[in-house]
């Protein structure tokens, strides 16, 4: 966002601008309080559109700056702050709060049983080689799992699957993973567990019943409320893609490739053909002797990958340091093509091996190759690159080439080490096998390599996981028990059985969603309490004038949707659902159904690669913005024809 014309920011400007609104809407409010709200409002969507800061970092800060307009109400001319600070940090223990920690456990302990590659098998198993029949096949088994478990979950669970079927296959990972991230979008409304905005949705109605008289206050929604509305959405997206696929979604990668075939694969996807390993011994009179990894590799334009220094193989994390030094007679593990890999010889008058022989074992196909992992949002690691975090140290990770959108920059060309990531990169390395299996619980990571030999995870607990997964369903739907009591059951219980372990348990739970959404809570309150939203939704109905329901319920649907674009769906609920509450009053509709709209329609986020998991995706299928203007702009009007006519049909 911080593109500069002569000196100015587009921040600075929008920055500008948004002041200068808020200045002229601060005199158009019937008070001094709604003022405040209206300015604070303001900042937040100047945060989260421009993301000057992270998002959960924008959200703590609105929420410190409510807690402290109690200081500062005599200077405000307010009586009280904004938020009563008793119930300032309420979000926190608020029951939506806690049943999204629980579900993400819960869905990290089915993963950890090794059920997605039983899902994977199967799917192949019916699915054949054909695109019209494994689309839905994997859009509708990734919409059903994200129905009980976060989308960007669900989604990340399924890019490994998805890296599969590619690979034996033959079709290009492009076809596949746009349906399949949307399908995960689609799947968060099938239940009212699956996706942020509706679990908070229940607890905003019921903030939203404090302040109506007892015969306009809502029911809130049960588990399956949703259902018919989000099997609509998901089966709409489905034939979508089924029909009009071929004509919106773009075809590279893998469709010209052997199906099992990875170094083909690399070939064509990131140049990596002539990569090869070789072995050198240093000699007295070489060139290496004295000089570092980190200088021999930015010399001679080489990847170091095994050292032997005659205390043992080193390799990946269990040893080749950039800053460690090279001796007479050491032995290295090179990877270069093969013109590089002649150049650095003849210069360095290394002694060459016609093959592997001290590294034969170490840097076998069973023990290290070359792999493929994606950074997903939320990873600590965005804005680092390679070098500024000792990626091989520290991960055994040797970063051959990144791929970003259709751009991609190897290692032979340099400068591949310096690259800040970004999300939705896709970095090709190379690895040993036992070292990429200890990244697979790293939430900095999504591994998409999963054709590789390592430890099964825990099948054995699959049954017990499975048992839990079914109390907690069952909690949910025969019992009046609370939401996130019934789903910490089943969390609870699958760390006990040893499915997860706590750690495990603490390392699933995306505490940057937990904030961002704990923090925001507040706001909602302040919004409804100040009189903001029943002002902003008067204003909104008489601009509209004299028009059907339905009409009043379709522009909300829209508002909601340009929200979600350019801020959390989560941020948009919250703001939005007091609006809509106030809106259906004053139109004389059902306040419960236009808060639900706004629940469904948060999730219309298909035009712009800002939702998470199409920043997921972005890397791995080589997608560019304007694929996603292509196939999400009719996605995104297919979403808002479907939800409104499912919801009217429904209720």
């Amino acid at each position: 966002m911080s593109r500069f014309v002569t000196g100015i920011s587009v921040t600075d400007v929008a920055g500008a601008v948004l002041a200068v609104f808020a200045i002229w809407l601060a005199g158009q409010v019937p008070s001094l309080e709604i003022a405040w709200v209206m300015a604070v409002l303001v900042l937040t969507i100047f945060l989260f559109a421009f993301e000057v800061v992270p998002v959960d970092v924008a959200a703590v800060t609105v929420m410190v700056l409510l807690g402290l307009t109690t200081l500062a109400a005599p200077v405000m001319g307010l009586d009280a702050g904004l938020v009563p600070l008793q119930s300032l940090f309420d979000g926190f223990a608020s029951n939506a709060v806690i049943s999204i920690i629980a579900v993400m456990i819960i869905g990290a302990g089915l993963d950890k049983t090794g059920i997605m590659s039983r899902v994977a098998s199967f799917i192949m198993g019916i699915g054949g080689r054909t695109e019209a029949r494994i689309i839905p096949l994997v859009s509708s088994t990734v919409g059903v799992i994200s129905s009980f478990m976060q989308n960007v979950g669900a989604a990340a669970l399924f890019l490994p699957v998805v890296s599969r079927i590619s690979a034996r296959t033959g079709l290009p990972m492009s076809r596949l993973l746009m349906p399949m991230g949307f399908c995960a979008i689609l799947g968060g409304t099938i239940t009212m567990v699956g996706s942020s905005p509706l679990i908070l949705l229940n607890d905003l109605i019921r903030t939203s019943n404090q302040g109506l008289p007892p015969e306009q206050q809502m029911e809130t929604f049960g588990l399956f409320a949703v259902t018919p509305i989000g099997l609509a959405l998901v089966a709409a997206g489905i034939i979508y893609f089924v029909i009009f696929g071929r004509l919106v979604l773009p075809a590279r990668g893998s469709d010209k490739l052997q199906a099992g075939d990875p170094m083909a694969y690399y070939a064509e996807t990131y140049g990596l053909s002539d990569f090869t390993a070789y072995e050198v011994r240093v000699p007295s009179a070489s060139a290496l002797a004295g000089l570092s990894v980190d200088e021999i590799e930015q010399r001679w334009n080489v990847r170091i990958i095994a050292v032997d220094k005659g205390d043992g193989v080193r390799l990946g994390s269990s040893g080749v340091d950039r800053s460690l030094g090279i001796e007479q007679g050491t032995q290295l593990g090179v990877l270069a093509t093969e013109e590089r890999f002649q150049a650095f010889v003849d210069e360095t008058e290394a002694e060459t091996r016609l093959e592997l022989e001290v590294f034969a074992d170490a840097l076998s196909a069973t023990k290290a190759g070359i792999a493929e992992i994606v950074i997903p949002p939320g990873s600590s690691l965005i804005g680092k690159s390679a070098r500024d975090i000792y990626m091989r140290k520290v991960y055994g990770l040797s970063v051959l080439a990144i791929r970003r959108g259709d751009e991609t920059l190897t290692y032979a060309k340099g400068g591949v080490r310096n690259m800040p990531f970004k999300p939705g990169d896709t970095l090709v390395v190379h690895t040993a096998w036992a070292d990429l299996a200890r990244l697979e619980s790293d939430r900095d990571f999504v591994i998409v390599t999963t054709e590789y030999p390592h430890e099964e995870l825990r099948p054995n607990k699959l049954p017990v996981a499975l048992l839990f997964f079914a109390v907690t369903l069952s909690l949910v739907l025969f019992t009046d028990l609370m939401l996130s009591v019934a789903l910490l059951t089943g969390a609870v219980g699958m760390i006990l059985t040893g499915v997860l372990s706590i750690d495990e348990a603490y390392e699933a739970v995306s505490w940057k969603t937990v904030f961002l959404l704990a923090s925001l809570i507040p706001l909602g309150v302040a919004v409804e309490q100040s009189g903001t939203a029943a002002w902003i939704a008067e204003e909104t109905l008489n601009a509209l004038g004299d028009v059907p329901i339905w009409v009043i319920q379709a522009a909300l649907a829209v508002l909601a949707t340009f929200f979600t674009l350019v801020m959390s769906n989560v941020g948009a609920t919250v703001l939005l659902v007091p609006l809509a509450v106030n809106m259906a009053l004053g139109a004389g509709a059902n306040p419960a159904i236009f808060a639900l709209t706004v629940g469904i329609a948060t999730s219309n986020s298909f035009l712009i690669p800002t939702h998470q998991v199409n920043a997921l995706i972005m890397g791995p299928g080589g997608y560019r913005v304007p694929d996603y203007l292509r196939a999400g702009g009719i996605m995104t009007i297919l979403f808002l024809i479907v939800s409104l006519l499912m919801l009217n049909l429904v209720f």
